[in-house]
């Protein structure tokens, strides 16, 4: 973090200090009492259930300076703001703090493969700079800002990942970041219950742009059919990137083997081949935009690829069992799109044993959520998979589908993921693989626990 104090607080936000010294030096800036210390700022936020103001006394005790919208001064004697918004104050904060940053920054957004292309572009960046990165899911108009300020005078280049949960959202984090460099992955289902319309959802995505500083570049997934269609549309240098002969960064010869993908980079005459520790065209992808950024900024492609050899992202986890099977925890969150290409994954693995999926509900499709389970159905009919374990009541559909298509895939209905555990406990052989994925709420991530457990 910078030097930041109270005082540039004041100067954010326009607070009042209530009480506290306005040359306080700051820490960090805490939006979770429980792991507040002492010297942070502490931004309690009004949620839908809990209101983080009860919790301003004891990180007063703490000793760390915070905000309220709320409440005055209570005896303290460290720094106590008033504002009239914490959350506000907090996206306050981050445009003030940006203007502070000289390095480039790289904004990425998209439906599915958000955080997986930025850690990509992060690892391919990492092979000639010193890279900040988002850090967890602080993605949000709560999570940016805190990923501004915790950005370091060591750091030459970031790469900040944009996510939104209602419509603009993503103009204001752009805006806020201001990127050199934006990328959108692709434009899929995710939040089509807010956005009504993948055509909303992709004017949403490509709201990125709205930060971009002047001569930037923005990046775009030219197997995204809804991406694919803005060539020529937008009002920025574009570069495309993908298996389409006309991608600028294409990524040809793919093939997989075990849990590993290989492909020939291509961009104009350059032809690099890539080994990448990961399975699925999905994953090549975003492993090509992070080709694709690291070549905008002059680092040699031959030196990038070297990043992905042993590469090891944060949300799809191969878990091999010694002497039993093999586990695909893609528990994170679900949408059609991920599902899709989580199924890719199971079905390009090699193994002797049996292919297993265990899909459950995908949250958040609105009205038309049991046509696109059904049509996941009727994608997962035509692999080479042994068996469905499907979790929840949206999930049926999927079921259904099979039952539709005649499919000879074995199926098992679910609602309790304790129970899935001692099924699969009981079915599972060795060389077997099972893929787990459903949405975060779902909580399938225990079905993973309880098989480990038992390991």
């Amino acid at each position: 973090m910078e030097h930041i104090t109270v005082r540039d607080i004041l100067e954010a936000t326009g607070g009042t200090l209530l009480c506290g010294d306005a040359d306080t030096e700051l820490q960090d800036i805490c939006i979770d009492s429980r792991i507040v210390k002492e010297g942070d700022l502490f931004v309690p936020i009004i949620g839908e259930r809990v209101n983080a103001h009860r919790f301003i006394e004891q990180t007063l005790k703490v000793g760390a300076a915070t905000l309220t919208s709320e409440h005055y001064a209570m005896n303290a004697q460290k720094p106590y703001i008033k504002v009239k918004d914490t959350c506000q104050a907090l996206t306050d904060i981050g445009f003030y703090l940006r203007k502070r940053i000289e390095i480039p920054v790289v904004a990425v957004t998209g439906s599915v493969g958000k955080t997986t292309t930025r850690n990509m572009i992060a690892a391919a960046l990492r092979a000639q700079y010193q890279v900040f990165e988002t850090q967890k899911n602080y993605n949000s108009q709560i999570g940016l800002p805190i990923m501004i300020s915790r950005v370091g005078k060591q750091d030459e280049m970031a790469v900040l990942e944009c996510g939104m949960s209602e419509e603009g959202q993503i103009d204001i984090l752009s805006r806020m970041c201001e990127p050199k460099y934006a990328v959108v992955t692709t434009i899929g289902l995710a939040h089509i219950e807010q956005l009504k319309t993948q055509e909303n959802i992709r004017k949403e995505k490509l709201s990125i742009i709205n930060g971009l500083q002047p001569g930037g570049v923005l990046f775009l997934n030219g197997d995204d059919k809804m991406l694919a269609e803005m060539r020529g549309k937008m009002p920025c240098e574009v570069r495309y990137y993908g298996t389409q002969a006309w991608c600028d960064y294409r990524a040809e010869d793919i093939r997989f083997d075990a849990d590993r993908s290989y492909f020939t980079y291509v961009h104009g005459e350059t032809r690099i081949p890539v080994e990448l520790s990961m399975l699925g065209l999905h994953n090549v992808l975003d492993c090509l935009a992070g080709l694709a950024v690291s070549d905008q900024v002059g680092i040699p492609v031959e030196k990038a690829a070297l990043q992905f050899r042993d590469f090891h992202g944060l949300r799809q986890k191969i878990l091999r069992l010694e002497n039993r099977f093999t586990i695909i925890d893609d528990t994170y969150n679900a949408s059609p799109d991920s599902m899709k290409a989580s199924l890719d994954v199971l079905c390009n693995m090699k193994t002797e044993g049996r292919k297993i999926a265990v899909l459950g509900d995908m949250f958040e499709l609105g009205t038309d959520s049991e046509r696109y389970h059904y049509e996941v159905g009727e994608y997962l009919a035509g692999l080479p998979v042994d068996e469905l374990v499907v979790v929840g009541e949206r999930a049926k559909a999927i079921h259904k589908a099979l039952i539709d298509h005649k499919s000879r895939i074995l199926v098992s209905e679910y609602m309790d993921n304790e129970e899935v555990a001692m099924y699969l406990l009981g079915t599972l052989m060795p060389d077997d693989i099972v893929l787990i994925k459903g949405s975060n709420g779902m909580k399938m991530n225990e079905i993973v626990d309880l098989l480990q457990k038992s390991n």
